[in-house]
């Protein structure tokens, strides 16, 4: 098989980590992978395998004929049979497939937040997913949304999977007291809900007894990262939380923390939570999306309702308040990941559903 990823960005985000995990992983199963960026380049491309292809397009306008022309040349010169096309970049991946028929299109949904919105949110989606070999979902809600909404009928449930990249410089060090660090591995922008932890955080004064925030993820400089940087300035808590920006050294970063937290109020499938459990580190998460197959309450994590602070605080509490809990939770989440979304696993299931496309 020769197959390409494309995604419209290497900004660190769970959908571009799967599409360059799935480059990674596949060059050394299959006979070409590449990865193909359309719109701009960013901090995961350091971490792209050197036997995948990569080509980056500079895609400047929603029909850019110039960089329509370079993907299909691209196509061509590499014999590519099977496009693989990760969230927004199905229309550039539709255009290709108008002018190359024979090709394999697959379209890779990540968007949790995609299944409370209307038809004709989608009508531009619906009508290219009549050109989509078949469709892979994140979760159970968006197959349920695909199998209702999309013009195909092959839609499959693929979990994402982590992994941690060894040749990576360790150059983020964490601020704070060592075993009193909590860590949010998520851009700055909704439906993410970084506010519900600051609030809470400042509510149990957790300052005081010698606890700090850090917020990994990529900082948009904009409205939502505005109002955190006023929040954290109005109470005086500039030496309890930091804002880190993108970074590369996860695996690093995450070694550093006591508790990792993921607030969202929509989730498709966070590879957020499956980099927490490689890490061995204890998870309280919402109730979003997926999270609750992967966070099983009182078992490999703690729970709660992304839009009710005080079931946060009273998790937060439990959490803090209890190291032997904490403990628990670590190893049965990093024993369910590596059971159930090893990066061996996913990609068998991945090769199979190629293998049913191209037949």
């Amino acid at each position: 098989m020769r197959i390409i990823q494309i995604i419209d960005s290497l900004e660190p985000g769970g959908a571009e980590r799967m599409a360059v995990h799935y480059a990674n992983a596949l060059a050394a199963r299959i006979e070409f992978s590449g990865l193909v960026v359309t719109r701009k380049e960013g901090a995961l491309d350091s971490q792209i395998d050197a036997k995948v292809s990569y080509l980056y397009l500079n895609k400047k306008k929603t029909v850019d004929f110039k960089a329509l022309s370079t993907l299909r040349n691209y196509v061509i010169q590499h014999n590519v049979t099977v496009v693989h096309a990760h969230s927004t970049s199905f229309f550039l991946a539709f255009l290709l497939k108008l002018s190359m028929p024979s090709l394999k299109l697959i379209w890779h949904d990540h968007y949790g937040t995609r299944t409370n919105e209307s038809v004709w949110d989608n009508l531009i989606l619906i009508f290219c997913s009549k050109f989509f070999s078949c469709v892979f979902v994140v979760n159970h809600h968006l197959e349920s949304w695909g199998n209702k909404n999309l013009l195909t009928k092959k839609i499959y449930s693929i979990p994402n999977f982590a992994t941690f990249e060894n040749n990576v410089l360790k150059e983020t060090f964490l601020q704070g007291q060592d075993e009193k660090r909590i860590v949010c591995l998520a851009n700055l922008k909704d439906p993410k809900n970084h506010l519900i932890i600051l609030k809470v955080f400042a509510k149990m004064k957790l300052n005081e007894l010698g606890w700090t925030v850090h917020l990994i993820g990529k900082d948009y400089q904009d409205s939502y990262s505005m109002i955190l940087k006023n929040f954290i300035y109005k109470n005086n808590l500039e030496e309890f939380i930091f804002i880190y920006d993108s970074k590369n050294d996860i695996k690093h970063i995450l070694s550093q923390a006591t508790i990792g937290v993921l607030a969202s109020t929509a989730e498709g499938f966070p590879v957020t939570l499956l980099e927490y459990g490689l890490a061995q580190l204890p998870v309280i998460s919402t109730n979003a999306g997926y999270c609750p197959l992967i966070i099983k309450d009182n078992f490999s994590g703690l729970l709660f309702n992304p839009l009710n602070s005080s079931e946060l605080e009273l998790q937060l509490q439990k959490m803090i308040s209890m190291e032997s809990l904490r403990n628990s939770f670590a190893l049965h989440l990093q024993a369910l990941v590596l059971a159930n979304y090893s990066k061996k696993k996913v990609v068998n299931v991945l090769i199979h559903h190629y293998k049913t496309v191209c037949d």
